[in-house]
């Protein structure tokens, strides 16, 4: 098992690929989470992270840049509520070879504005009952699911389904198992923050940051804002003054109110 280093991004394959699209390899280290692809600094329109040990699809900094995730062969599980805020643009998502389980599971996904094409096959929820009329229902830009493609007439059907009595009950089931696993799983990140300390970095804390990087009055502190940035996470008790300036714990200089306490 290998922990993602800006060390590993830098050292790994980074190639065009035969989509003519700058592709970056990070598969087969066993990674066991997604950290510090601020170090990417947005330059790849798809980051391969297939064969590793992920457990959930987030911790990813906002990369705007950011058009292919390939997933398959890990242990993926949830998928991060803040994902479409994190990579705005992305349109295919390989999950193949994963543990999905409900429908309900795929919600965050359906957030993804420009989301076109999508890859469940080997996790259980490829399994479901009107799997795929869910699919064709809830993504009304999808045009491949698991390499099939989504005709006009499947999404019709998928419609007419879904205003039935029998389909309205499904979508109620699956809005239920979705807060029963939302709730779970906000309590489980609440452990984890409280165990680990801080948060993930929003697209307004990144840019911030940016701006803080230009006006840094050392070398110390741009290497440590630098860190920050490459990590996407913000440490607790970390105040970011609108003027560019950092401290640990309290601001300094009255802009208490103008800060970003976390």
């Amino acid at each position: 098992m290998v922990k993602l280093t800006p060390e590993l991004i830098n050292q790994s394959m980074q190639f065009i690929n035969p989509c003519r699209e700058r592709e970056l390899d990070l598969r087969g280290y066993k990674i066991p989470q997604i950290e510090n692809l601020g170090a990417t600094l947005d330059q790849f329109d798809t980051i391969d992270l297939s064969d590793n040990d992920l457990r959930k699809l987030d911790g990813l900094p906002y990369l705007s840049r950011l058009k292919c995730l390939l997933l398959n062969n890990n242990r993926i599980l949830r998928i991060g509520e803040d994902l479409h805020e994190c990579v705005p643009n992305l349109n295919s998502v390989i999950l193949s070879g994963n543990n999905l389980q409900e429908l309900g599971d795929l919600e965050p996904l359906t957030q993804l504005q420009h989301l076109e094409t999508i890859c469940l096959l080997m996790n259980p929820v490829s399994t479901k009952p009107y799997y795929r009329e869910y699919m064709a229902y809830k993504f009304p830009h999808l045009r491949l699911l698991d390499f099939r493609k989504i005709k006009q007439k499947d999404r019709k059907a998928a419609i007419e389904f879904f205003r039935s009595k029998q389909g309205k009950e499904l979508l109620k089931e699956v809005a239920k198992k979705s807060k029963q696993s939302a709730a779970a799983a906000a309590l489980a990140d609440g452990s984890a923050a409280k165990a680990g300390g801080g948060r993930f970095a929003n697209p307004e804390d990144i840019r911030r940051i940016r701006e803080a990087i230009k006006r840094a009055s050392s070398l110390a502190e741009v290497e440590r804002l630098s860190q920050i940035l490459q990590s996407g996470q913000i440490p607790d008790n970390f105040v970011l003054e609108q003027n560019g300036s950092t401290t640990n714990g309290t601001s300094s200089g009255g802009g208490s109110d103008a800060a970003m306490e976390h």
